[in-house]
């Protein structure tokens, strides 16, 4: 399968800005920055993010509106949960986490950074691949 034909949403170009935070390939669209930024973002086969907290005064967060492929979405201290087109995730501020793609599928997400006061990203630690590879 071919990038451009993992989701209705163009996939953009290789995440070099930060790739220094994912494990594998990914690619990154912004769709938009005006209001709420919504960004698509597409991983390749194994790729995932690193552990990762979205801070928040109030407000903030973040939410998943999965769009192809398969996935997975991880809580710190939590069993992996499963990805799939149309699932929705909603990530509240404050939350260790992590995101991406299956061993053996492309996974394209919508990610919606949700307004808040005073928020950042914290990134933090990969995930171990005895972690990854004891998905199902």
């Amino acid at each position: 399968m071919r990038p451009e034909e993992v989701s209705v949403f163009p996939v953009g170009e290789k995440n070099v800005a930060f790739g220094q935070y994912f494990v594998g390939q990914s690619y990154l669209n912004m769709l938009t920055t005006q209001g709420v930024a919504i960004g698509n973002v597409t991983f390749e086969p194994g790729c995932r993010n690193n552990w990762h907290i979205h801070h928040a005064k109030s407000g903030g967060g973040q939410i998943l509106l999965c769009t192809a492929g398969r996935g997975y979405y991880q809580e710190w201290g939590q069993a992996p949960r499963e990805l799939h087109p149309g699932d929705v995730v909603v990530i509240p501020p404050e939350v260790k986490h992590w995101h991406g793609a299956a061993p053996d599928s492309w996974f394209a997400h919508l990610a919606v950074e949700v307004p808040g006061e005073e928020t950042s990203n914290q990134w933090l630690e990969a995930v171990s691949e005895e972690e990854y590879r004891n998905l199902k």
